[in-house]
């Protein structure tokens, strides 16, 4: 059996945070798949937030309990279990 890693949503990120230091910031609390700061496509900016994929559910817990509502560079960060993505229709 595949054990699919826990998502979580990161934000209230710094406009200049990166994806490697989003990285090293959770990789202090575990095994990390994955960190993304999400950009505007059109201007190239960080939208302020993010998503982080942990390699299990024990560390992801333990990420949101020790991560969220703390500051990062001034501003203070959310951080939870990201919700799926909602079909959006193009226009």
């Amino acid at each position: 059996m595949i054990k699919i890693s826990k998502k979580l949503y990161v934000g209230g990120l710094p406009y200049a945070v990166t994806n490697t230091q989003l990285e090293e910031m959770f990789a202090k609390i575990g095994k990390v798949i994955s960190a993304v700061v999400i950009m505007d496509r059109n201007s190239g900016q960080s939208k302020g937030f993010g998503f982080v994929e942990m390699e299990n559910d024990n560390e992801a817990d333990d990420a949101i309990a020790k991560l969220n509502e703390t500051e990062m560079d001034g501003r203070k960060i959310i951080v939870n279990v990201a919700k799926p993505r909602e079909e959006r229709p193009r226009f």
